[in-house]
This record gives C-alpha cells, structure tokens and sequence, in this order.
C-alpha cells in the first residue's frame, strides 16, 4: 500500500511543473504587447527617461574679433573735416533774452493756464475754479461761469428720511443764502439724494424768492422790526456805525449776504436754522424807508422827526 501510495506522487510530480520554474520552460504561455501610441504610455510618465539634445548637423560659424588690430597700440581720434557751409550754432548765453511773454509761456505749458489766472495760449483760465458750472452733454464739458453776482452761502445740511411702504428713502436737505451784498438777499430750501444736488436745487430756489433789504448810508436798518416764522421768532434793531452784526446762527449769515454791516439781531424762539431764516426775510419785508413814508403821507421827509 505504501510502495503504491509511492509511485502515485512520484508520476504526479513528474507532470506537474513547480511554481517556481520560469516562463522560458514553458512555450505555450502568450503575452500581450501593447501597439505604439502617440501619447506616451503612464509608465513612461511615472518614470520619465533622459533624452539627449538635439543638434544641427550644420558646424557652427567661427567668429573672431580683433585679428588685424594689436591691442597695445595708441590709436587717435581723427575727426572728420566741417563742411565749408557750415555755421557754428550759438551758445547758450549768447542768445537773445526771453521777454515776459514767453516766460509766461513756457509756465503755462508746464502748469496750465490757472497757475497765473491768464492764458497766451487759448488755455480755460477757470479750469480750477470752484465756483464755474460744470454742465456736460454729449460727450462735451461745457464751463460757464455765473455772471448774476450773487454768493451763496450754505446754511445748513440736513439727513432726512422719509418712511414708504418699502422702507426709508434717505434724502440730503439744504439751507442756502443767496446774496450780493447790495441789498438783495434770499433763503432757499431743497432736497436731493446726493448733497451737491440739494445745494444746487436750494440755490435755485433762493434766488427765486429774491427780497430787498432796506438800509440807511451807514449800512444798518431803518428802524427796528420783528418776524416770526413757525415757532421762530426774531428781533432786529439798527446800530451805530462800526457796530458791526451782532447776531447768530440764521439770522446773521442772512444779514452778511444782504449787505449790514452794522445791525443787532437776537432769536427769541425756536433755534430751527430755516425758521429763524425765513423770519429774518420776514422782519425786513416790515422795514421801510423814510422817503416811502413821507410820499404816502405826502409831507416833506423834515417832518416826519417833529
């Protein structure tokens, strides 16, 4: 049984070959090689080889440099000859001296035309002014500067919200007094999304609603006089000369852009900046002149101090 047992593994081991014996034992296993691509294969990548340059079949040219010259030779400079038209330029002190004109020129070429208020080039002298307007349409900047002599001054600039159904709208509200200090004065009032807006729109309205102011040759008021506007109430009293204007707030920027110089002005009321404006205006339209009262009375201006 055993001798038998024997021979049976001893003819299964000679048909079975070992796990360990090599391909080349065996001719009927195949392999698979894979065709030639145009992208390299990932193996390549991962393992990427050297590659030698590539170079022109071509010699390169020679070039040599300074074969017929011999370094440690003194060489001289050998200038052409003038020609016999030739005319030597002059110096630099030798030429006429620049006028005025030209300096002036020359500084309007390096620091345009507003550098010294005159132009001798065709410059805009008012490109750095602030009080020119600006308007644009189509493309072009035209600048015209207000010829009507009014100033203005900004009384006061104001947040205001207005409450929708969608929410708050902020706007800018803006006081400004219009005046040429002549007599002629005016308070206006506007509102606008952006503050330069509202400041144009409240200059607009001022000189809109244009007053004039009656003053004695010593630049005060007639007689006294009292406004009230809203809760805002105001007082103004003539002064002597070189007074001055005793006043605050409101009352004196509306008095200064009128022209007084010499006046006393107090606010009794409320100390809302438009109110006490618009009593002000309200206080110097009950003010009349001596010669105004004397034609309704028809009597001489002498009797009016009997």
């Amino acid at each position: 049984m055993a001798a038998s047992s024997l021979s049976t593994f001893s003819s299964l081991s000679r048909r079975t070959t070992s796990r360990f014996s090599t391909f080349q034992s065996q001719p009927h296993h195949t392999f698979f090689i894979p065709k030639p691509t145009q992208n390299p294969p990932f193996y390549l990548l991962l393992n990427p080889t050297k590659l030698n340059p590539i170079t022109p079949n071509s010699t390169p040219a020679e070039t040599t440099y300074f074969d017929n010259t011999d370094p440690e030779e003194i060489s001289t400079y050998d200038p052409p000859e003038r020609p016999e038209d030739f005319i030597e330029p002059p110096s630099f002190d030798d030429g006429p001296m620049e006028s005025e004109e030209d300096i002036a020129k020359a500084y309007e070429e390096l620091y345009g035309a507003a550098y010294s208020g005159e132009t001798f080039l065709g410059n805009d002298i008012y490109v750095m002014d602030s009080k020119v307007k600006k308007t644009t349409g189509f493309g072009k900047a035209k600048k015209e500067k207000s010829k009507d002599g009014f100033d203005e001054r900004v009384v006061q600039v104001r947040r205001v919200t207005k409450v929708v159904k969608g929410g708050k709208q902020l706007h800018f509200r803006a006081i400004v007094v219009v005046g040429d200090k002549k007599g002629n004065v005016g308070v206006g009032v506007g509102k606008a999304k952006e503050v330069i807006a509202a400041v144009q729109k409240s200059a607009v309205n001022a000189r809109r609603n244009l007053i004039t102011v009656p003053m004695t040759k010593y630049l005060t008021f007639p007689h006294r006089s009292e406004g009230d506007f809203g809760a805002a109430r105001v007082m103004l009293r003539p002064a002597a000369p070189g007074t001055g204007v005793i006043a605050g707030g409101a009352v004196r920027i509306v008095l200064e852009m009128a022209g007084v110089e010499n006046a006393l002005g107090k606010q009794l009321g409320s100390n809302n900046a438009l109110n006490n404006a618009r009593a002000t205006v309200v206080a110097v339209q009950k003010m009349r002149q001596f010669s105004e009262v004397a034609q309704e009375r028809g009597i001489p201006m002498e009797e009016l101090w009997k």
